[in-house]
């Protein structure tokens, strides 16, 4: 299994919870790549990875799905500057630790994570989404696992649809019907996550509830009757949505690298991107298996040995 990073989620709930009166030598607060190092330590002493890759967002204008939609995220602030600094050490600390860290000017990390799971499951290898988002859930396949990390549950397959009310395959279609206020994605005015979800049930795909949307009046759900009319007077802002709802996972073949950060020379596709999970730049204690134990990941970013002199 090839655990999955979804590293920006982590960093930005580091930045909010851990208090904020920890510095670098320079001054500059290192809260949050404290709480990353914290959190990234303790996962992998925890689940002893053998492949593990960190994928980042790095948000620029005219990326792909504001290329599509200009205003996609457009009602989110930028990050602050000390924020922004302790985004580019939390991705050195990765490095340091020899982990795959990957990042796309274009692409966001859900489209890193959905390229390189589509990749190992070619490879036999079942992907854990290590993640917050539940955007993600759309990769889920079986043997895959959904997990936040720090959170007391994790998902299966099946256990995606009981949690969330749709299956993982019509996740993306469920999302473009409610759209996503957070990501400045319109839906359809009126339908929240029960009723999409109960027409994602009904219906197998977008494509084949209009194609049928007659059949929607006899759905048991209130309005009904007036449901097929307002779907069809927003087809055209259903499928853009979709757009931008679905995840690509196709990077490589649209001629994208995704920029994996630290590429093991001599290693090819996406198995040879990932392997330095074993960490191979931090030596494991006499007698342990390969894996940084969570304290000495956690020095890493405290002490002034690892990225630039985090201290408490």
């Amino acid at each position: 299994m090839i655990f999955l990073v979804d590293a920006s989620v982590y960093v930005f709930r580091a930045w909010h919870s851990v208090l904020p009166d920890m510095r670098d030598r320079d001054g500059n607060p290192a809260h949050a790549v404290f709480g990353f190092a914290r959190f990234l330590g303790d996962l992998i002493e925890r689940v002893r990875p053998t492949y593990m890759a960190v994928a980042f967002d790095q948000r620029r204008a005219g990326s792909y799905r504001n290329r599509i939609y200009p205003p996609y995220k457009a009602n989110r602030e930028r990050a602050p500057a000390d924020l922004a600094q302790q985004f580019e050490h939390c991705r050195e600390l990765c490095r340091r630790l020899g982990l795959a860290v990957f990042v796309d000017p274009d692409y966001e990390a859900d489209d890193i994570i959905g390229t390189l799971a589509a990749q190992m499951r070619t490879q036999g290898v079942r992907s854990a989404f290590i993640t917050r988002d539940k955007d993600l859930a759309q990769l889920m396949r079986d043997g895959d696992l959904f997990w936040d990390y720090g959170a007391r549950e994790q998902f299966g397959y099946h256990d995606i649809e009981r949690h969330f009310g749709v299956a993982p395959e019509r996740f993306a279609d469920y999302l473009a019907l409610t759209g996503d206020e957070v990501d400045n994605i319109p839906g359809v005015p009126g339908i929240g996550h029960r009723t999409a979800a109960c027409l994602m049930r009904s219906f197998s795909s977008l494509d084949e509830l209009y194609g049928d949307l007659a059949r929607v009046a006899h759905l048991k759900l209130r309005g009904a009757g007036t449901l097929g009319a307002r779907l069809s007077e927003h087809r055209e802002s259903v499928y853009l949505a979709r757009r931008l709802t679905r995840i690509a996972c196709d990077l490589y073949a649209r001629g994208r690298r995704s920029r994996a950060q630290a590429p093991p020379a001599g290693h090819a596709g996406a198995l040879g991107a990932v392997r330095p999970a074993r960490l191979r730049t931090v030596p494991a204690s006499p007698g342990r298996t390969a894996g940084a134990p969570a304290g000495r990941l956690r020095r890493a970013a405290a002490l002034d040995g690892a990225l630039c002199g985090h201290r408490p």
